[in-house]
């Protein structure tokens, strides 16, 4: 594949985002991506190894934070808002996607993996929307999965949890558009973090994914951090309540 010209946009200079999740992974890329364009970069995330280095070598801020703990998470974004201004951005990326068997999982892990995946999004919202309206409107931009799409398997709550992301955002852009505050999904396809890699990339799952897409290149993180930024930008200014894939066509 060619050398790829990205796009440089204006409206974000300056303005201030929130990333949750953003040490590693996607997350990563998001935090880098918008620290490129000159934007007042917080991320949170649980890992403070990862996410302080990744502060240091950025100039983002960095706020340690158990998005499960409700209270630490709102408290960290008020952090962020009162340091650098209220956020014109919500990226809310975190996620796991745990492997885990149907017959085996309890109650207890249901309700973990809905905490992980899918309630700190709500909360997040509910934290940064009062003064993001207040400060003129923004975007929300919360991370969905093609997973459910595909009906894949192997991770049912994890599939749930993230089918719920999508209605989560065409209900927020409901209440929130007449505040000029937008809200989309950016729907990765299976994407190539060091995370996959690690657990369960195999030359025969690549083999068969490969099939699955229409493009045949394997889909870099970056790819998914460029979407964020259109939909964060001016140039997104009247999409709202959609789906935004990041997949190759997977089918």
């Amino acid at each position: 594949m060619a050398t790829q010209r990205f796009a440089h946009y204006p409206s974000l200079n300056n303005t201030p985002v929130i990333v949750t999740g953003g040490a590693s992974g996607i997350g990563e890329l998001i935090v880098r991506a918008f620290c490129e364009q000159g934007a007042k970069v917080g991320f949170l995330d649980r890992d403070e190894a990862r996410g302080a280095a990744l502060a240091a070598t950025t100039g983002a801020l960095f706020e340690p934070c158990d998005l499960c703990d409700i209270d630490a998470l709102q408290s960290a974004i008020a952090s962020l808002n009162e340091t650098q201004g209220p956020a014109r951005v919500l990226v809310n990326n975190a996620a796991r996607d745990d492997r885990h068997d149907w017959r085996e999982i309890d109650a207890a892990y249901w309700d973990q993996s809905m905490d992980t995946n899918l309630r700190h999004m709500f909360f997040a919202i509910q934290a940064c929307a009062p003064d993001m309206a207040r400060a003129g409107g923004g975007s929300i931009i919360n991370m969905g999965s093609n997973s459910w799409w595909e009906a894949g398997g192997g991770f049912p709550s994890y599939a749930t949890a993230k089918a719920a992301v999508h209605g989560l955002t065409r209900t927020m852009a409901r209440e929130l558009g007449g505040d000029d505050i937008r809200v989309n999904t950016v729907v990765p396809g299976w994407i190539m973090t060091e995370r996959q890699k690690e657990l369960w990339v195999t030359p025969e799952a690549i083999e068969k994914h490969r099939d699955r897409q229409c493009l045949k290149t394997l889909i870099d993180p970056v790819y998914v951090a460029r979407m964020v930024l259109f939909l964060a930008s001016d140039d997104a200014a009247m999409c709202t309540a959609n789906n935004y894939m990041v997949e190759a066509g997977s089918i």
